[in-house]
């Protein structure tokens, strides 16, 4: 029983350091862009667009998807990188330790 009980509080232990962690996340802010800068997001560790800056130059009415699909791109870069620091924050704090695949944290 001495094993279980120091299980559960490895377990415990590593609740409370990934809440830090999605805490830490939260906060964290990331840039991402897309048409060589002209359009720029910033999206928190969690994925969620805090500002967006667009070049004055894209402004035409007449160019409207371009813009539209310029943000989607944007957006997605910012997104995509919050992502890829969710995982490196989640694997330093596993200790190197494999999900199995198709497993995210956090749960």
């Amino acid at each position: 029983m001495k094993n279980l009980g120091a299980m559960m509080k490895q377990a415990q232990e590593m609740q409370t350091r990934m809440q830090e962690m999605q805490a830490q996340m939260e906060a964290l802010e990331i840039d991402g862009g897309s048409g060589g800068g002209l359009i720029s997001v910033t999206v928190t560790g969690k994925g969620e667009v805090r500002r967006l800056s667009i070049d004055p130059s894209l402004i035409v009415p007449e160019d409207r998807e371009v813009l539209e699909d310029l943000i989607v791109a944007a957006i997605n870069d910012a997104k995509n990188k919050a992502d890829e620091k969710m995982r490196e924050e989640t694997q330093k704090l596993m200790g190197g330790i494999q999900l199995p695949p198709g497993m995210k944290l956090p749960f």
